[in-house]
């Protein structure tokens, strides 16, 4: 049987395993054995007993439960409430007022969370019920909240960053870094758009509150500091030289931890939830991530890879034309696929590709991270789209469709980081310098 009959079959596998309904991570597995097995000499036992191993004994990989952690146990506390009360003040004068707080409180949240779903649904509790209470119409603040949201993917710390570093080899410190002008680029395009929506609709922006002071002003921002401190504890550290991702981790985890304290919000059952549910989250991505080590073995067995780069070498496509092509795929697969699993699926065989084609696999790695965060708000799978309804209960079509402004400006950051690679390189250059 030829490349392209092995390729089909693993394809056809992969999907008829998934649409029985198991799991992503043995999924993955399966079908990484029945390649070995019928296409390789080597035994598939074996094998898949030394790479999972091999995977899941990764010290790299102990920075990711630690920042899952962290989120659930901020995701807990009143931080949002906070926020609101500290950012508002200052939105006030903007076209669009409180709605930035939508963008701003999801950039700040996004570095302290590493998830999209979780800093979506932790701005989401206190954001909707306030915008929806004091006039703002529903579709742009649902919009802007579903798209801001996605920021919890790109501004450091992030999971699917972890992932990726684990998966291509690539530094975790050095794609943090390479993800925060993106990240600020992304939300100042959201909340650009936001004041161009409130220029163009001004009757459906509410007045704004009562003016405050400067000293007032500045009171409320009082609230934003036990956030800001973290921020900075976990990614100073990094940045600085001070700890490695892992070690950041665990500051963020005592940082979190003292602030829920401090709050009041840390009890027994506030401990053990957040606990718990960091190790679900962790261990449905240790299986993935597991199932995806063992799949790219068995590919490189088979030389599918290699193939694959070879056959795409042959088309003479541009970077750009292959960047597009990617882009596409990506969104598609995430019709079908939550993040972590697109990207741990796919860089076995689509490495090789972009390494041939010369592409920076750093860049490309805030590319994917980007293309991923597209597909968070595209259904019928995008997780953000998800957890809004369950906060508002509406349509999910009607959710995606208020937010496909927010979509169509995050393909305009993949075109801004393509022409401008030095947004995403400059940062990590000045690091190594």
């Amino acid at each position: 049987m030829g490349d392209i009959g092995i390729t089909l079959l693993l394809v056809a596998a992969l999907f008829v395993i998934l649409g029985s309904g198991v799991w992503i991570g043995l999924t993955l597995s399966g079908v990484a054995w029945i390649g070995m097995q019928l296409f390789s000499s080597r035994p598939a036992g074996d094998a898949m007993a030394v790479t999972i191993w091999g995977s899941a004994s990764s010290w790299t990989l102990t920075a990711l439960p630690l920042f899952v952690w962290m989120g659930e146990i901020l995701f807990r506390t009143r931080l949002s409430q906070d926020m609101f009360r500290g950012l508002a003040p200052w939105m006030q004068a903007l076209p669009g007022r409180l709605l930035h707080v939508n963008v701003a409180g999801c950039a700040i949240f996004a570095a302290v969370s590493g998830s999209s779903a979780a800093t979506c649904a932790t701005i989401g509790k206190m954001s909707l019920l306030e915008l929806k209470r004091r006039g703002y119409p529903e579709g742009i603040s649902i919009g802007s909240l579903a798209g801001a949201g996605t920021l919890g993917l790109l501004i450091p710390p992030s999971i699917i960053m972890i992932v990726y570093g684990v998966t291509a080899e690539v530094s975790i410190a050095q794609l943090f870094i390479a993800g925060v002008l993106p990240g600020v680029m992304l939300a100042l395009l959201f909340s650009g758009y936001l004041v161009v929506w409130a220029l163009r609709n001004p009757q459906l922006v509410p007045p704004a509150d009562a003016r405050l002071s400067l000293g007032a002003k500045l009171k409320e921002s009082r609230h934003l500091i036990p956030v800001i401190a973290l921020i900075v504890a976990v990614l100073g550290s990094i940045y600085g030289g001070i700890a490695t991702a892992t070690e950041a981790a665990a500051i963020g985890v005592v940082g979190a931890l003292a602030i829920s304290g401090a709050q009041g919000s840390l009890t027994w059952q506030t401990f053990k939830d957040s606990l718990l549910g960091g190790t679900r989250l962790y261990c449905m991505i240790a299986l993935i991530l597991a199932g995806a080590a063992f799949l790219t073995l068995s590919m490189g067995y088979i030389g599918l890879p290699r193939h694959l780069a070879e056959w795409i070498a042959t088309l003479g496509l541009t970077q750009w034309q292959l960047l597009a092509a990617l882009a596409l795929f990506y969104i598609l697969l995430g019709c079908f696929l939550d993040g972590i699993s697109m990207v741990v699926l796919t860089m076995g065989v689509i490495l090789p590709t972009i390494q041939k084609a010369g592409i920076d696999p750093l860049w490309f790695g805030i590319f994917v991270v980007l293309v991923v965060e597209m597909a968070q708000i595209t259904p019928p799978v995008g997780f953000n789209l998800f957890v809004l309804q369950g906060m508002t209960r509406r349509e999910i079509g009607w959710i995606a469709r208020v937010t496909m402004p927010f979509f169509w400006l995050m393909v305009l950051a993949v075109g801004l980081i393509y022409v401008f690679p030095q947004i995403v390189s400059f940062l990590p250059a000045q690091m190594r310098s």
